[in-house]
């Protein structure tokens, strides 16, 4: 039935998007205060696609088709609208219809009949794809399940927008007409089309940030020194091969160029008679909105906000944050900031340093982004440290330090990097995540195809930083963590591991294992890197230890030696300066240098396998490893290449008939570049593996030869053991496992009955929060999905106790159910083994007298199980990470010592058998000291069957299974609990949509 609520205006179907362009539109619903604009609209309109959409020459629309097309009920008639500067560009319209096609006047009818009209200057820009996507989940909400349209055949771009959807569909022609018809389902093509679409919009969107070809610096002073005066500075020094603007206001009237850097000056971003792609913004924070306007009306493409006063600034800066926001997309623009320190790109043909860093970074593979400026500054400068100049194992493809990230964050960035074939690894720095669902999913889809290293500030204190307005996060940094290395993400703690494995997954192949050999000409040093390897649970050969006087070839022959061996997946190699009589290098004399030589030589013959050095005191073998490596002989033959860093090692392949794109950085060895569009992918066999893809990696590419060195053995073995981890990892995500489905799962009747209760439970509760399922209801839903609890009587009164006894039969437990007694057999709460009514009524009594009275102790009688383990399994819904499935042993494992395992919903068969195993008290259940092994069997599948319940179902918020006795054969379900809530309107499984904080 329709709700008169129904027919407020849903504020919550608002939404900004990023086209398939990379510019943005907003997508809201039409009022009667849009009749002026939809007018206008429709006049820019060409008689063409006024014809298709009438079918008919229809030149106006009179006040009837107005009214009609402005006035709706929201439930019945809707209409939404794409907007670019307050202005229509683009309608989508549905009407509720009956079976024969006519208006509907039944609630119960499910299907409407939807139609377009985009303007023709916006026609390709993807704005229908995405009204698509909207509108259909508008009608979903609404009860509408199925969509039809009758397109002319002649309209091949509607009928393309109705057919690449995805969804099921039937599709017939009849007096000239094509019909459609498509339920509104989402299926599992229809979401991968989705995904798709959003991918390559938001990746295009910050490739246009990166790749201006025109930037005005607003906000230049005249004098030397200030923000935008540094910000020009840099952009010159840089080598922007584009158009570079100074603009203030302050200029004096006819003052044509600034000198002494010689760009043309102008006093407003008007007289600028060229397109301008990017804006550098830094003017106060009171003159950003006309300097934001101004950007729109003149077309620039994006915006870059240097300037301070916002989020950071306190609940005003905020507000100021929210409304600069909403003005900049209101254009189509996006925004990186504001309090933003800049964005770098290093390829060739664009050289940009729109940023406040002192120096243009050499270009490389590592995209970097961080939120903060200070953290930038560090890990810029420490990459220069570490292999300054392009080439170098430390150059960069990208950087972007977003601030206050209002609208670019690093989801954006993991977008472009997925596909950027000149960025072979990921480095970000967050202190906030202000859509973690989003950022797993796309660091998962991103981590199978390179690596993404991540560390996170404020991990501790559950709030986000100053200007990071985003959800706070309930779940303990430790689950976080997990969560991050589920979804392939390799997680570091400080701002120096984000370098150390950056550098080595950047230029090194993955590892195929854990065993590692060690080699060098110190016993002291190789043994620290032996112990290291044992901390970091890698499994280290004896040291291969060399005389002190060894020289560059005795290290060749070592390392060739090593790496040609069968037994070791890795080798470190440590080195302190030699000293040897008659050697060919002298101690001092460039030593460095020829032992650089010799570890390349040795290394280059086994490309298969990652190297890493450990040095004392040598500085110039560190500079000489990471500088790029001389040029590949012809000699060589076409087949000799290295690996590809960050991936598996693979036979060479045979070489293409076609030769591959050059790379954009053409002064070191090119790779080939992804083919357009997404990588192919191996689906689940249900609904994917947790609503992601397994990508196939990109091809290979020939890599320079760069070693990673160290100047101690815990760094290099750390970002080594990041790398085996990962390289497992990839591995096992090329095959997730499965979510597997159940013949006795009665899904449509659990989704009845949560219907029931949440209209039963949550009349006079607000909305969001959650409610507590009686019990009977809870076991009752449980059941639902092949989950059966043990029957619990209370047992007010011990005359009470002995019938619920009678009725269940001996032997029997008797447990108080009081907050402060759950689960607490150590506090005498629990009484098991109970054999007649004697025991039972003797039993009663003492609990009664030593604990408190009936009332307070609420106590119940339950049935006796088999003996067994008694493990815990939680499904909570985090608003900020998301489903999240528990696991662990009750009592002081999990309560005392956190030893529990968490995965994301919905969690493979191959996810839960790692979850059950991946606790430290697992030996208990694998018959650990000759105990019997437990039924783990039927415990991952007790498991499964929750995490689908949670899936199925996003009103289910809540499911608390403690304990669950497993037993050698089968396991019972001694306690249960369930909380249901109304899901948010929006969600990450929802349409594409920009995040507003």
């Amino acid at each position: 039935m329709q709700k008169p609520q129904d027919h407020a205006y849903p504020t919550h179907w608002e939404a900004d998007v990023v086209l398939r362009d990379g510019g943005t539109a907003r997508i809201r619903p039409i009022t009667p205060d849009d009749a002026e604009r939809l007018v206008s609209f429709y006049e820019q309109v060409s008689d063409e696609s006024k014809y298709y959409r009438f079918f008919a020459p229809y030149p106006r629309l009179s006040d009837r088709d107005v009214h009609r097309f402005t006035h709706h009920d929201y439930v019945d008639r809707v209409g939404l609208a794409a907007t670019v500067g307050g202005e229509f560009i683009a309608t989508v319209r549905y009407d509720r219809i009956n079976d024969q096609g006519l208006p509907a006047k039944d609630p119960e009818d499910d299907q409407a009949e939807v139609a377009f009209l985009v303007q023709d200057a916006h026609q390709g820009r993807g704005v229908a794809s995405a009204l698509l996507e909207h509108i259909a989940a508008v009608a979903r909400e609404r009860g509408i399940r199925r969509f039809a349209a009758e397109v002319l055949p002649a309209n091949s771009k509607m009928i393309k927008v109705f057919t690449d959807a995805g969804y099921t569909q039937k599709r017939t022609f009849e007096d000239g007409v094509v019909r459609l018809e498509f339920d509104l389902e989402p299926t599992e093509q229809s979401m991968a089309v989705m995904r798709g679409r959003e991918q390559r919009a938001e990746a295009r969107s910050v490739q246009r940030l990166l790749t201006p070809r025109s930037v005005a610096v607003i906000g230049t002073g005249r004098a030397t020194g200030g923000v935008g005066r540094t910000a020009l500075r840099s952009l010159l020094e840089s080598g922007f091969t584009g158009r570079v603007h100074a603009v203030n206001h302050a200029f004096p009237d006819g003052m044509q160029r600034l000198d002494p850097e010689g760009v043309p000056a102008v006093r407003a971003l008007r007289e600028i008679p060229d397109p301008v792609d990017l804006a550098v913004v830094a003017v106060p924070a009171d003159r950003v909105p006309d300097v934001v306007r101004d950007c729109g009306e003149h077309g620039v493409q994006g915006v870059l906000i240097l300037s301070s006063g916002y989020a950071e600034a306190g609940p005003d800066g905020r507000e100021r944050q929210r409304a600069l926001l909403g003005q900049a997309r209101s254009y189509g623009m996006r925004l990186i900031g504001p309090n933003a320190f800049g964005l770098i790109n290093t390829a060739p043909g664009v050289r940009l340093n729109a940023s406040l860093a002192p120096r243009m970074p050499g270009a490389g593979h590592i995209g970097l982004f961080t939120q903060s400026g200070a953290i930038g500054i560090a890990l810029l400068s420490g990459l220069h440290a570490r292999g300054p100049g392009d080439g170098g194992i430390a150059g960069i493809s990208a950087f972007v330090s977003a601030g206050n990230r209002a609208d670019v964050s690093g989801n954006d960035l993991l977008q472009y990097w997925y596909e950027d074939p000149d960025t072979d690894v990921v480095i970000l720095y967050l202190e906030s995540i202000g859509n973690p669902r989003k950022f797993a999913r796309l660091a998962r889809r991103t981590a199978a195809v390179k690596p993404v290293v991540v560390a996170k500030g404020a991990r501790h204190n559950g709030t986000a930083p100053p200007g990071h307005a985003v959800p706070t996060v309930r779940v303990p940094d430790s689950t976080v963590a997990a969560l991050m290395r589920q979804a392939g993400v390799i997680r570091v703690d400080t701002v120096t591991e984000l370098i150390d494995a950056g550098l080595l997954l950047g230029s090194q192949p993955l590892p195929a294992g854990s065993r590692i050999a060690i080699l060098g000409n110190s016993e002291s040093l190789a043994l620290l890197a032996y112990d290291a390897c044992l901390t970091e649970r890698l499994r280290p050969q004896r040291p291969h230890v060399l005389s002190s006087a060894a020289t560059p070839d005795d290290f060749r022959a070592a390392l060739d030696e090593a790496l040609a061996g069968d037994g070791c997946d890795a080798v470190v190699v440590t080195a302190i300066p030699w000293v040897g009589e008659g050697s060919a290098v002298s101690p001092g004399g460039g030593e460095g240098a020829a032992l650089a030589s010799a570890l390349r030589s040795a290394a280059e013959a086994h490309p298969e396998k990652p190297v890493t050095v450990v040095h004392l005191a040598m500085d110039e073998l560190a500079e000489t490893l990471a500088a790029p490596a001389p040029e590949q002989t012809e000699a060589a033959g076409p087949d000799t290449r290295t690996a590809r860093p960050g991936t598996p090692a693979q036979a060479p392949a045979p070489p293409s008939p076609e030769s591959p794109p050059p790379s954009r950085h053409p002064s070191y060895p090119a790779r080939p570049v992804i083919p357009p569009g997404p990588p192919p992918t191996l689906l689940a066999p249900r609904a994917r593996a947790r609503d992601t893809e397994v990508t196939a990696p990109p091809p290979r590419r020939t890599a320079p030869l760069r070693i990673p060195a160290y100047p101690a053995a815990e760094r290099a073995v750390r970002a080594l053991a990041e790398a085996v981890r990962y390289a497992a990892w990839r591995r096992e995500a090329a095959d997730p496992g499965r979510v597997p489905e159940y013949d006795d799962i009665q899904e449509a009747a659990a989704g009845a009955d949560i219907e029931r209760l949440l209209d039963r439970l949550t009349r006079d509760v607000p909305t969001g929060r959650s409610v507590p399922v009686p019990p009977e209801d809870a076991e009752a839903l449980l059941a639902r999905y092949g989950i059966h609890t043990r029957p619990v009587l209370p047992a007010p009164d011990p005359d009470t106790a002995v019938r619920a006894a009678a009725r269940l039969g001996y032997p029997v437990a008797l447990k108080t159910t009081a907050p402060h007694l759950r689960h607490r057999a150590d506090l005498g709460g629990v009484r098991l083994d109970l054999a007649g009514e004697r025991e039972l009524r003797r039993t009663y009594a003492e609990l009664t007298d030593f604990l408190g009275s009936p009332e307070e102790l609420r106590p119940v009688v339950q049935s006796m199980v088999p003996r067994g383990v008694d493990t815990v399994i939680r499904a909570a819904i985090d608003p900020a990470a998301g489903a999240v499935l528990s696991f662990g042993l009750a009592g002081a494992p999990s309560q005392l010592l956190g030893d529990i395992a968490h995965r994301l919903i919905p969690a493979t068969d191959r996810e839960v058998a790692e979850q059950i195993r991946s606790i430290r008290a697992a030996p208990l259940l694998f018959g650990w000291r000759g105990s019997q092994p437990v039924d783990t069997a039927a415990l991952a599948e007790l498991l499964l069957r929750v995490s689908r319940l949670v899936d199925d179902h996003p009103e289910v918020v809540g499911v608390d299974l403690e304990p669950v006795v497993v037993a050698a054969h089968g396991l019972s379900v001694l306690g249960a609990s369930v909380r249901l809530a109304r899901p948010p309107a929006t969600t990450d499984l929802g349409p594409r949509r920009l995040p507003v904080y």
